[in-house]
């Protein structure tokens, strides 16, 4: 990780071309350098921040005056920051009878910050969380005393994530955590705050800057959706081919417990939504055979979404893994215990992150833990199940070659599609597939459950979810449209975007399909549509024009009288 004084000559470089994003800082305390280690930060990860900072201690003053600085300036994301060290000053001037109400007057007040801002702005609020502050008064007896100031604060760290659980634009980053591992003689120094009104160290402050970088890349859809795995002294301890089955190290002995414990943490990734694959120098048989039959593995082979094992060199085949998930690159973590193997994977794949493993497997964790690569903004039920979606997308691709045509492939598959409006119970996989849709996203318009559920209650949009399913299985929610009532006669097609877990399988001309059958019945007669080019949606650069719609001033349009491309195998789900 960069130094702050590595971040601010990032400052120096050239910003143009990056993505643009408006940032707001609010603070109780000094963040001029915070601004900084942001904009430096930013920088790294290809964005372009621009800050608005306010003056500290500020806070409620541009929040809740409509004529502040604040929401002149119209930023997509405000970071809010009221350190530990402001709250026990509250703490301290109250009386001691008003103690026990602290956490939940600051939750309200948060919540109230939190209303207004969002009211006005279409935006999404980051708040960091509070540092701990044990001020020693009673000792250990502190956690079971309830108007301690540590019960307090613990409190209401805890009332913070019940507020952005059931918040779908308020977001906590997570700087407790940070304290925990750097030390707090390492987060905090008394005497530079007593001067500066700074609480945050310089030396901590690339951490911070980092892990608020990572949370916004993630609501811009920029996030790891893979992890590769190497097998030997990486998946477990020793070499299969030479040590066989029996004496690779995995269990509760020994380092081979380092490597259960990382085949635990690869298995939670995995049911948290993460693909997980192997590339492994190795005979496939013989690398397969621990998942299949040794006693202490954790991972099976059903928990691999995609197998490779054999003598070939790595970035070739990792280069095959990528076009199997059909992902990009930058949604890759590849994890090899080999420097060579790593330095190779680097310099022919660059935009492919490979961390720097430890030499010892027992640091492995503690090492991928502090690197924080798979932030996320969105869960949902489904992720759970995308081992198997690309489970079966491989045995989709191995049958496609038995048939002489793609087209006879596709009338075998058996395809159904539910079509739903949004409703309560989609809308948590529509914000996910709205953040992870890079390359088959039209105009790349993120939502937030918030913004979902405002355009489902809309009298001028109309909105579908597409699932899929075939005799492999059900792919789940793969494509959404909503649709905007430009005038009496034409419909704007607002966002289209679509997983590329189904390419190739006529999903396009079954959507054409379904909203033309929508503009028919509402009485429309054009359907106009708008392709906004980024450096991964060049997939769908052509996607228009194979549907039969005519560019004219910029859009392309479609009018009721224009014909099919394509023949659609998919039936609609009743």
């Amino acid at each position: 990780m960069k130094t702050f004084s590595q971040l601010k000559k990032n400052l120096k470089l050239d910003y143009s071309g990056l993505e643009v994003i408006k940032l707001a800082i609010l603070g109780d305390t000094s963040t001029q350098f915070l601004n900084q280690a942001l904009k430096g930060a930013g920088f790294d990860k290809g964005f372009n921040l621009e800050i608005w900072e306010a003056d500290f201690n500020q806070i409620q003053r541009q929040v809740f005056d409509l004529t502040s600085e604040l929401y002149n300036y119209k930023p997509e994301v405000v970071i809010v920051f009221q350190s530990a060290h402001k709250l026990l000053g509250k703490y301290n001037k109250l009386k001691p009878e008003e103690y026990c109400a602290l956490a939940l007057n600051e939750i309200d007040l948060i919540k109230a910050i939190f209303s207004f801002i969002t009211t006005q702005l279409n935006v999404k609020v980051i708040y960091y969380n509070y540092t701990e502050i044990d001020d020693s008064i009673f000792g250990n007896y502190a956690n079971k005393i309830e108007f301690s100031f540590l019960y307090q604060l613990r409190k209401l760290n805890y009332e913070l994530m019940e507020l952005a659980s059931k918040n779908p634009t308020f977001f906590i980053c997570d700087i407790s955590s940070i304290q925990n591992e750097v030390g707090k003689l390492n987060f905090f120094q008394s005497s530079v705050y007593i001067n500066t009104e700074m609480v945050l160290s310089i030396d901590v402050l690339p951490k911070i800057a980092a892990k608020t970088i990572d949370l916004i890349s993630a609501l811009k859809g920029k996030f790891k959706k893979c992890v590769v795995l190497d097998l030997d002294n990486v998946t477990w301890g020793g070499i299969i081919g030479d040590d066989g089955m029996e004496n690779i190290q995995i269990g509760n002995l020994g380092i081979g417990k380092a490597f259960s414990e990382f085949q635990y943490w690869i298995k939670k990734l995995k049911n948290r939504g993460i693909i997980v694959a192997v590339c492994s120098k190795n005979s496939e048989t013989v690398a397969r055979e621990p998942f299949e039959k040794h006693p202490d593995m954790v991972l099976r082979i059903d928990d691999v979404s995609v197998f490779i094992a054999n003598w070939e060199n790595k970035v070739d085949n990792l280069r095959q893994i990528q076009a199997t998930l059909n992902i990009g690159f930058d949604s890759m973590v590849f994890l090899d215990d080999s420097p060579f193997e790593r330095n190779i994977v680097r310099e022919n794949i660059p935009d492919i992150t490979v961390p720097e493993l430890p030499e010892d497997p027992a640091d492995y964790l503690e090492y991928l833990y502090s690197l924080n690569l798979f932030e996320t903004v969105t869960y949902s039920t489904e992720d759970a199940e995308r081992a198997k979606f690309y489970q079966t997308e491989v045995l989709r691709k191995t049958a496609l070659q038995k048939f002489a045509t793609e087209d006879d492939f596709l009338k075998s598959l058996n395809m159904q599609s539910l079509v739903e409006p949004f409703n309560k119970f989609n809308m948590p996989r529509v914000a996910q597939l709205s953040l992870r849709s890079n390359q088959y996203n039209l105009r790349t318009i993120r939502y937030t459950e918030a913004e979902i559920s405002e355009l489902s209650k809309s009298q001028d949009h109309f909105t579908f979810t597409f699932t899929l399913e075939d005799k492999f299985g059900d792919n789940g929610l793969i494509c959404v449209v909503v649709l905007t009532k430009e005038d009496t006669k034409t419909l704007f097609i607002d966002n289209w975007f679509m997983s590329c877990r189904v390419l190739k399988r006529g999903m396009e001309n079954f959507v054409l399909s379904t909203i033309t059958d929508c503009m028919k019945n509402k009485g429309f007669a054009f359907l106009k549509g708008e392709y906004i080019p980024t450096a991964k949606n060049a997939l769908v650069k052509e996607h228009y024009l194979n549907l039969g719609f005519e560019k004219n001033d910029g859009y392309w349009v479609y009018s009721m009288n224009s014909g099919r491309t394509k023949e659609c195998y998919i039936k609609f789900k009743l």
